[in-house]
């Protein structure tokens, strides 16, 4: 199964190569805050090369002698790269373990400090990245597309990795909606995560693909910036030119939905659009509302922050900074197709 959602600079007519080795996706958690130095939490700060989150935090459940739903962590990181990522372990009235074992070629402990809270999924401000990317086909024009996406952004996809393999996640998803039982709360969560992106990626291709992926229209739910707030255009809010200006200085966002129980918040023609991009998808919806989820929003668009770039013969060094919750992949999916699989490049 594969799925070409709409680009928002149209396709890349150029190729290059990702994730050579490691050392071309690196990553850098930006938790927002700093450890309080005190309480029955304790959060590490680990430097990890080609390894997953799992691997990890079942380590660190071992060398702390507690389960493993007492290790908990901010983001799932990539494997075949080299991030720095916080674990937290919760230690209610015990001494600090001996982490020291933890330590080899590939994995590093930067810090280790107490905390007073647990370590949330998605407890984060965001993620710096620095990509590498090889063999570019061709430079001369990337460099206008590179100019664009710093000042337009790109679709806020979720990344395909989510879905897993040929989309297997969301045919989990679909047979756990006709009655398959699955015992795993991890595997549950993954499979509804996978149904509930794959629903907001159609939405929002759907909304592209009307080449109104950048302007205001009748009954849109906007998105407050920096929050998860939203609000629908309507007589209480109408779509005026007071409205027009906090669009165009990016205080209001656009969105697409992150489908569940209740009503769809937007309305009119914007609320026509994503339901027509749905309707084909009503087994996925009833699933989730099924499943208890509610009616929210994400913003339709990405602009990386502090973008930078540095061509050099046929490669290209790029970072920026995104917040949690949205995908490196998605800025390089609008620059280059893998030029070993003519696909679009995934984490």
């Amino acid at each position: 199964m594969s799925q070409q959602w709409h680009y928002l600079h149209g396709e890349p007519q150029f190729s290059g190569v990702l994730k050579a080795t490691p050392e071309d996706f690196k990553v850098q958690e930006d938790l927002g805050f700093a450890p309080s130095g005190e309480g029955e939490h304790i959060l590490l700060h680990i430097r990890k090369r080609g390894q997953n989150t799992q691997w990890v935090a079942r380590e660190l459940s071992r060398l702390a002698g507690v389960t493993q739903r007492e290790v908990t962590w901010a983001g799932l990181k990539d494997r075949h790269a080299v991030t720095e990522q916080w674990f937290g372990v919760h230690l209610p009235g015990k001494v600090m373990p001996d982490f020291s074992s933890l330590e080899s070629e590939d994995i590093h402990v930067l810090a280790i400090a107490r905390h007073h809270k647990k370590l949330k999924t998605g407890a984060l401000k965001g993620n710096w990245f620095e990509l590498r990317i090889h063999e570019l086909s061709e430079t001369s024009i990337l460099l206008p597309r590179l100019t664009a996406i710093a000042e337009r952004g790109v679709p806020n996809y979720y990344g395909e990795q989510r879905f897993g393999h040929d989309f297997g996640n969301l045919t989990q998803a679909r047979a756990m909606f006709n009655g398959r039982r699955i015992k795993d709360r991890h595997k549950r969560s993954l499979y509804l995560s996978a149904a509930r992106s794959y629903l907001f990626n159609q939405a929002a291709s759907a909304r592209l693909a009307q080449g109104l992926g950048e302007q205001l229209i009748a009954g849109d739910c906007v998105m407050l910036a920096g929050s998860q707030s939203f609000f629908t255009l309507n007589e209480d809010n109408p779509l005026d030119e007071v409205m027009q200006a906090r669009f165009v200085t990016g205080d209001v966002r656009l969105s697409a939905p992150l489908w569940g129980r209740g009503r769809l918040p937007s309305a009119e023609l914007a609320a026509e659009l994503e339901q027509a991009a749905l309707a084909e998808h009503s087994d996925l919806c009833q699933g989730l509302e099924a499943q208890g989820l509610k009616q929210e929003r994400r913003p339709l668009l990405l602009k990386p922050e502090q973008m930078r770039w540095q061509l050099a013969d046929t490669s290209l060094h790029l970072s920026f900074w995104l917040p949690a919750g949205s995908y490196a992949t998605s800025v390089v999916r609008e620059l280059v197709k893998d030029k070993h699989t003519h696909e679009n490049i995934g984490e």
